[in-house]
């Protein structure tokens, strides 16, 4: 392949990666090119490896050998070469995939990564094998992560919770939101100018808001299992920002055959996250006959089962716990996902009997629990 070789077989090239250099060589390849192809192939060459890819020299062609960057080299290279998105692909592949603990035990190469919810769940999973060195950089980037969600979800949860416009009472604060076109149609209908037919406001008023007052429990039964981490992470966020609600009491429970009582802790989505223990079977009969137990108020109180549903226990007990919260009026609903792509895997036969039992069931993104949440209590 020349330098002149079009750019879609260089792509291709690049895709395909030195396995295909018999085909198409790699004489085209310019310097930044080479960099990003040595760059892929320290990923990328693992896998066809695994897969029995043979990776000896053929006469006339380099070497498919190993390459020689490390860890710590390949994140600098990545991140000089590609953009963001990219460099949080080949991160996520590399962590999830293909098995680069060494990404994950050293702490300067954790200091190199970017911190995002791919990382932060190999690190969740990774933790309980991590030295305490690696621990603190685990926390450290749950913070970013948790910071950055925050960030993101705290504006969309006050507008839920904030309550609807109180007309009767006037803002300091002028907020598009809050504009009150009626009042300031009828303050200056005085300035109306026959001429132009127009209304010439030189008084704009704005509505204040009633913060409702929630007495209420949220109790959040949250499944720890591998495949309910991105909704586990939501979880822990969104249990933290309930909980500075006026009036509102969070409970937080995770759990898999075991359930762990976490409610001292919601305020701290961090400290969740670093407590929560991946691996073994689900028992979402015991968890939620737990969170039962603790039910003093069935009308006041908004019962949030994430899950994917996949009993390993019998169903029975668990369909038995949700009927009997639903005669007591307790509001429920089942979330298969909770997180931004709201994208479930479920099971479809369980979660049917559920909702038969009087549960809600969803998939649904952080703000639109919100909304659910507010319409409920509003």
């Amino acid at each position: 392949m020349s330098d002149a070789a079009p750019p879609s077989l260089k792509r291709w090239r690049m895709v395909l990666g030195r396995y295909a250099d018999p085909a198409f060589g790699d004489t085209g390849l310019g310097g930044a090119e080479r960099r990003m192809d040595r760059a892929l192939d320290y990923l990328y060459a693992r896998e066809l490896a695994q897969r029995g890819m043979r990776q000896q020299r053929k006469p006339g062609f380099g070497s498919l050998d190993p390459s020689s960057l490390s860890a710590l080299d390949w994140i600098g290279e990545i991140r000089d070469l590609f953009p963001r998105s990219v460099i949080d692909v080949l991160q996520s592949h590399a962590i999830d995939r293909l098995g680069l603990t060494e990404l994950l035990n050293d702490p300067k190469t954790l200091d190199a990564l970017e911190p995002n919810r791919d990382l932060l769940k190999a690190l969740i999973a990774f933790k309980g094998r991590a030295s305490p060195a690696v621990q603190d950089k685990i926390r450290a980037v749950a913070r970013k992560v948790v910071e950055d969600i925050l960030r993101r979800l705290k504006p969309a949860m006050d507008r839920a919770f904030t309550g609807r416009r109180n007309r009767f009472r006037r803002s300091q604060t002028k907020r598009l939101q809050d504009f009150d076109w009626r009042a300031t149609i009828r303050d200056n209908l005085k300035n109306y100018d026959p001429a132009r037919r127009r209304i010439v406001a030189d008084r704009l008023r704005f509505s204040g808001r009633a913060r409702r007052q929630l007495p209420w429990t949220i109790i959040l039964c949250v499944d720890q299992s591998g495949s309910m981490l991105g909704s586990v992470i939501y979880a822990a966020v969104m249990a933290a920002i309930l909980a500075g609600l006026p009036s509102v009491s969070v409970r937080l429970v995770v759990f898999d055959t075991s359930v762990v009582d976490l409610s001292s802790e919601a305020a701290d989505p961090v400290a969740v996250l670093m407590s929560v223990q991946l691996g073994g079977g689900t028992d979402i009969g015991r968890a939620v006959a737990y969170c039962e137990q603790g039910i003093t108020q069935p009308s006041r109180t908004i019962f949030v089962l994430v899950s994917d549903f996949c009993e390993g226990g019998p169903v029975a007990p668990l369909i038995a716990a949700v009927r009997r919260m639903a005669s007591a009026r307790v509001t429920m609903i089942g979330l298969a996902a909770l997180d931004d792509q709201a994208a479930p895997d479920y099971d479809r036969a369980t979660a049917q009997r559920l909702a038969d039992a009087g549960m809600t069931i969803a998939a649904l993104t952080p703000d639109r629990f919100a909304e659910w949440i507010a319409g409920v209590i509003g």
